[in-house]
């Protein structure tokens, strides 16, 4: 971790949040088109493929279960260099289907004390058509790209549902999956699609569009998943669950940001938004455990939220992700994490007698 801890991060956080971002994905983008800088990257940061760790998953293969979550590479400007750093996928986006600026400046706001963020960045993006040309433009990916669609601010809820039919229009030849974002804080009303009529309008138009687009482009239907909120009552997810359940949806992702601020020490904690990092992993877990239990474990789960050791990963592999992402901890702790974590995975599949990542995906529930 020395490079990033010693050197990187005490740079980026004395600069603004959402400017460190910035250069962030642009050096990550302009580094991928230099000669010779990818493969010293993998060098450096990169996760050999594993027999215990890699996967097929969503007709995909994962070389590890390690991805990015969606909200750091907004536009798809960095795909080719994530691979290069030991992700085993990437979900981009959310993308609209119009460009557009998102919220108010500031927008973004680090909680260090405790291994937080804050952002109520609103969808700020470059749109689908954006998006399609620069992973068109792309060379042969790496890994699975997850791209990650939502609607446009101003479109209201009751016309949502063609928000998200454009996208997939625009983006489905370029995507390897997709994922239908209902469950951001910081588009107004957009939480309310995670229910009743909405959500089986919605559900049953995206997989409408991705029937017809597949039969336009050929090859197997692509797969898509929605993501949730982590702040629904157990009544509220059961409902969801079960909705997306009987839809096709191919998977869930658990979980989006938090709207809670419990147990929260830093000033910034006052500012509204969702909540990322370290907080959020008791309730991912949680929900990770209450979706795999009401599925049978036959829908798979994606798990977000606070996973900044392998520990944190393993819990919710056992309690029912087959894959996990990451965003907050890559900020505070640099890409040294990607390596640490597929180490202490393959450990602990050990110390537990499990010769595949698979065998320990549910393992909670068969104690």
């Amino acid at each position: 971790m020395l490079l990033y801890s010693k050197i990187g991060k005490p740079i980026f956080f004395r600069i603004d949040p959402e400017k460190a971002h910035h250069l962030v994905i642009n050096g990550l983008s302009t580094a991928g088109k230099i000669p010779g800088i990818p493969a010293i990257s993998r060098g450096m940061y990169g996760v050999a493929e594993s027999r215990e760790l890699s996967l097929d998953l969503f007709g995909l293969h994962f070389h590890n279960p390690i991805g990015l979550a969606a909200g750091l590479d907004k536009n798809a400007k960095a795909v080719d260099m994530f691979a290069n750093i030991g992700l085993g996928f990437a979900e981009v986006g959310t993308v609209t289907p119009r460009g557009q600026a998102g919220n108010d400046l500031p927008r973004l706001f680090r909680l260090p004390s405790d291994e937080a963020l804050i952002n109520r960045m609103g969808f700020n993006n470059e749109g689908a058509d954006a998006m399609a040309a620069r992973l068109a433009a792309g060379k042969k990916r790496r890994i699975p790209v997850a791209v990650n669609i939502g609607k446009n601010k101003v479109t209201p809820n009751e016309l949502a549902h063609e928000d998200y039919r454009e996208c997939l229009k625009k983006l489905y030849p370029y995507g390897d999956f997709f994922v239908v974002n209902i469950s951001s804080p910081n588009t107004p009303d957009l939480r309310a699609l995670q229910h009743g009529d909405e959500l089986r309008l919605l559900l049953s138009t995206v997989m409408e569009e991705m029937e017809i687009q597949s039969g336009i482009h050929g090859g197997a239907r692509k797969h898509v998943l929605v993501k949730i909120a982590p702040d629904m009552t157990d009544e509220q997810l059961g409902y969801t669950v079960d909705t997306i359940a009987q839809s096709g949806i191919s998977g869930i992702i658990a979980t989006n940001t938090t709207l809670s601020r419990e147990g929260l020490a830093h000033d910034n904690a006052k500012e509204s938004g969702g909540l990322s990092g370290k907080p959020l992993k008791e309730r991912t877990t949680e929900v990770i455990r209450a979706v795999y239990r009401q599925t049978g474990g036959k829908l798979p789960i994606i798990g977000s939220g606070g996973i900044f050791t392998a520990d944190d990963a393993y819990d919710k592999i056992r309690a029912g992700a087959s894959l996990v992402e990451v965003y907050t901890a890559l900020i505070y702790r640099g890409p040294e994490l990607l390596r640490e974590l597929a180490k202490g995975l393959k450990e602990r599949l050990r110390r537990d007698g499990y010769h595949h990542i698979l065998e320990a995906v549910g393992a909670d529930h068969r104690k």
